[in-house]
């Protein structure tokens, strides 16, 4: 069993996507840099002081790598303690160190939220010389409890954070594949309408090719526009389907279909304007879903509110949607299955985008922009 949790630890990559700098990354640093450079000049009581000063101001930047190179960082933030513990070994000095060097305890969480296994054991090892050091050297019992404890709280967090965030990795990973079904199964649907227009069309042609070769002709012209849409349609459902597989297929609504959606509550009101002719099916689905899903979460938690309105308007090769209620702000983060990161995955399958949030003005609103178009 050992060997099989040495392995899985071998095994584990990198955390995917780290955040490389952000502002309160430049704050911690600069204020760690300013206290040690007091510490420096006022603080006379600090043994080996030079030593300790430079040892500061060289670690205390390689936290703004702690994300992107944790290994790196760590070695370069516990290999300082380890100069720092030199004086006291060679007892030539007492404890040596600056308050300010208390920012190393980023690194042992950094590194095993964001390293790879074997990056996170090496890491380990070259935390654990330096602290178990100053942890033997230690005359309270009370500072090893407290600093062992610390550290281990470090590595746990970190343990936890990462845990945490492949966990909903693969949550959203389930949305996404959820999502792609169902698009897919809109698309068959689509796809079938057309071949079934094309069978019909060709029929026709035939029993009119010898008595009337214009309505022939206009019949091919059918079928030669049905089979494009058909092909292009049949494309958009390869893209899709690369992460996903086909479920049961069904018939699914549209934007003909919104004005079910006062059903559901009397203060529901539905508008649309523009063109919205000759959509795509999928494009029609999604619009209805995404109405569907955010006037749901409305009904649910807005019960306040004194109107729902949902707007979808037809422009020059994009179509809008809104949904916005006058009810109070908070939602939670996610509803029904995380309905609205799958929306906002269905919207980006076409082209398009989705988002959702505080209104401004008051209440909480739901905006999509979807293409005319099915990309292919």
């Amino acid at each position: 069993m050992l060997a099989a949790s040495l392995r899985s630890v071998l095994a584990e990559p990198r955390a995917p996507d780290p955040p490389a700098r952000v502002w309160g990354d430049w704050v911690v640093v600069g204020v760690l840099l300013v206290a040690a450079a007091g510490e420096a000049i006022f603080r006379s009581d600090v043994p080996a002081r030079p030593v300790a000063t430079v040892v500061a101001l060289l670690v205390i930047p390689a936290l703004l790598w702690r994300r992107t190179r944790p290994l790196l960082a760590t070695a370069v933030g516990f290999g300082g303690a380890m100069v720092l513990h030199v004086p006291m070994i060679l007892g030539v000095a007492g404890e040596v160190g600056l308050f300010a060097m208390i920012g190393v305890l980023l690194l042992p969480y950094a590194l095993y939220r964001w390293a790879s296994g074997p990056e996170a054991l090496v890491g380990t090892v070259i935390v654990a010389v330096p602290a178990g050091l100053g942890l033997a050297t230690s005359e309270a019992l009370e500072d090893v409890v407290g600093g062992t404890t610390v550290l281990v709280a470090a590595f746990a967090l970190g343990a936890a954070m990462r845990y945490r965030a492949v966990a909903r990795q693969r949550e959203v990973q389930q949305v996404r594949t959820l999502e792609r079904g169902e698009l897919a199964r809109e698309l068959h649907d689509t796809v079938a309408h057309h071949v079934s227009a094309i069978a019909i069309q060709a029929q026709a042609g035939r029993a009119v090719a010898a008595t009337d070769p214009t309505s022939a002709v206009e019949a091919l012209a059918v079928i030669e526009a049905e089979a494009s849409r058909t092909l292009s349609e049949m494309r958009t459902m390869v893209r899709v389907l690369r992460d996903g597989e086909v479920a049961d297929y069904a018939p699914q609504r549209g934007i003909g279909d919104l004005d079910e959606l006062t059903r559901m509550s009397p203060v529901v009101q539905v508008h649309r304007g523009g063109d919205l002719t000759g959509l795509p099916q999928p494009v029609e689905v999604t619009v209805y879903r995404i109405c569907q899903e955010s006037v749901t979460n409305a009904i649910r938690h807005a019960p306040n509110a004194t109107v729902v309105t949902v707007e979808v308007a037809g422009e020059v090769g994009v179509v809008r949607l809104r949904v916005h209620d006058d009810g109070g702000p908070a939602r939670p983060a996610t509803t029904g299955g995380y309905g609205l990161l799958g929306m906002a995955e269905r919207a980006r399958l076409l082209g398009g985008a989705c988002q959702a949030g505080p209104d401004p003005v008051g209440g909480w609103t739901v905006e999509a922009t979807l293409p005319r178009e099915v990309p292919r």
